[in-house]
């Protein structure tokens, strides 16, 4: 649909927020080279109207990544680069980080200054460690203005993963009229609509009339709705998919050629969360993880390159060796199995039946296929199971979530005392204590130690990696494969469109 230009910038504004109505409407914007792009992502209208209390779903941090970006941001491949911040340096071995704002505007049409974004930040800072006392952000000092233009980020501590942070939905810098882009909400409705914000000038359109590929269209969604639309053509890419929904696509008839499956890293995995003479028994925590047979999981839920797992860690990170196995990880099954009954027999003995253990786990048909063979592998030791929802109280609860940034931190700190799972007491005062550690050695040293301790204590149970998979259509030639999971709305297209 061709635009045309009106002599009154707030007349072509009208105009420009209109016409992506006006061509779904009229057409279905089928069009591949012309029409907006509409986006469905698997989640609720809340996630749009109250995205910072709903994260982390998708929907939440697609919103906020698209109307307001922190001081950097993540790329279409999974990769830092500039946002609210032009350009930074570190100094002072890692301790200090100085950021030159670029210039942006709010909402209303003020600019965006350093001693606004050193206040939110701070706040938000601040905020976030009340929640989590040992969390990510624990090392920052202060966040304080230069100049106009100029921040800088204090930290007691060098953290090597402080610009990863700084890339998460929860660090966008939000006024009370919103951010400050790239995009801005220009209607309301069943969908929002999504118009980019001129970068030089803060202007909702820049001087030359918005293309309508450069047009958002975004839904928040069921995911067997989402699939539907996109089947339908009438949407162009799904995104926030999860082991949970991915049952769906085969009977939809979507193509496989649409499908891509971010390589994520992350949680994938059972936090033990209740208490009592059941789950206080170590022996009956590691029966329940021995038990388990991950060999089945790839089949049930057929992805190319899914690993399935039984240590807590990907990989290496910066945890100075190896991750750690299980005590049983050479075992055969039958043996884990047969170790894991006995354990089972003897608390019987001394307790009477074990009660079933209620396993909280989202909705969709994936998980009622998680949940089967979980109910299967666990009779086989003589463990009842029952299906609870995932905000209910819960003897295991189902973790799945893509990692943030990359250290073992992240990993041990998730399933730590902080966040009310089954933990081990020695480890959580090592986590704490690599967090204050004066040398690098020292702080590899305490990971390592709590690591291990984690492994022994299981409190958490892994499955695997977290699943991540995205319905794309041919026209979206930007869209790459994530290592974060994140596509920004900006990136859907290569550079020469």
């Amino acid at each position: 649909m061709p635009f045309i230009t009106a002599p009154l910038r707030s007349c072509r504004r009208i105009f420009l927020a209109a016409a992506p109505l006006l061509c779904l409407l009229a057409s279905g914007c089928s069009d591949e080279g012309r029409d907006p792009v509409v986006v469905s992502v698997v989640g609720s209208r809340d996630d749009f109207a109250k995205p910072l209390p709903n994260l982390p779903d998708p929907g939440a941090k697609l919103y906020l990544e698209a109307t307001a970006q922190g001081l950097v941001a993540f790329d279409a491949g999974g990769e830092i680069l500039p946002a609210l911040a032009q350009r930074w340096i570190v100094e002072d071995d890692g301790r200090s980080y100085i950021f030159r704002l670029r210039r942006a505007f709010w909402a209303n049409g003020t600019r965006v200054t350093a001693p606004d974004v050193a206040r939110m930040l701070m706040a938000r800072i601040e905020s976030l460690r009340r929640l989590d006392p040992d969390g990510p952000l624990d090392a920052v000092q202060a966040v304080v203005p230069m100049t106009g233009e100029v921040i800088e980020i204090r930290l007691a501590a060098p953290r090597p993963y402080v610009l990863q942070m700084l890339a998460q939905p929860q660090m966008a810098v939000l006024s009370r009229d919103g951010g400050t882009g790239p995009y801005r909400r220009a209607a309301r409705g069943n969908a929002v609509i999504l118009t980019p914000i001129d970068r030089a000038s803060g202007d909702d359109a820049a001087d030359e009339p918005l293309p309508p590929w450069q047009t958002r269209v975004l839904r928040a969604e069921r995911a067997a709705l989402a699939i539907i639309r996109f089947r339908e053509r009438d949407a162009d890419l799904v995104l926030g998919g999860r082991f949970t929904d991915l049952p769906l696509l085969v009977p939809a008839g979507i193509d496989r050629d649409n499908v891509r499956v971010d390589p994520v890293s992350g949680l994938l995995g059972l936090a033990v969360t209740g208490r009592g003479k059941l789950l206080d028994d170590p022996a009956i925590r590691a029966a329940i993880n021995m038990s388990i047979d991950r060999s089945q999981l790839p089949a049930t839920f057929p992805l190319g390159g899914w690993a399935t797992s039984e240590r807590l860690l990907p990989d290496q990170m910066d945890l100075g060796r190896a991750p750690t196995d299980p005590a049983w990880s050479a075992l055969p099954l039958d043996q884990r199995r047969a170790q894991a009954g006995a354990s089972v027999t003897r608390w019987r003995a001394d307790n009477g039946p074990p009660p079933p253990l209620r396993i909280a786990l989202p909705s969709g048909p994936g998980a009622t296929l998680l949940l089967g063979m979980l109910r299967r592998d666990l009779a086989s030791i003589g463990l009842p199971v029952q299906r609870v929802a995932l905000n209910a109280d819960a003897d295991l609860r189902l973790i799945d979530e893509v990692a943030a940034y990359d250290s073992a931190l992240w990993y041990l700190g998730r399933i730590g005392c902080a966040r009310k799972i089954h933990c081990s007491d020695v480890a959580d005062a090592q986590l704490q204590a690599a967090s204050l550690a004066s040398t690098v050695d020292e702080r590899v040293a305490r990971i390592a130690e709590a690591e291990a301790q984690m492994v022994a204590h299981n409190g958490y149970i892994p499955l695997g990696a977290p699943v991540r998979w995205s319905l794309v259509s041919k026209r979206l030639t930007g869209f790459q494969l994530s290592a974060r999971a994140r596509h920004p709305l900006n990136h859907l297209f290569r550079a020469t469109n």
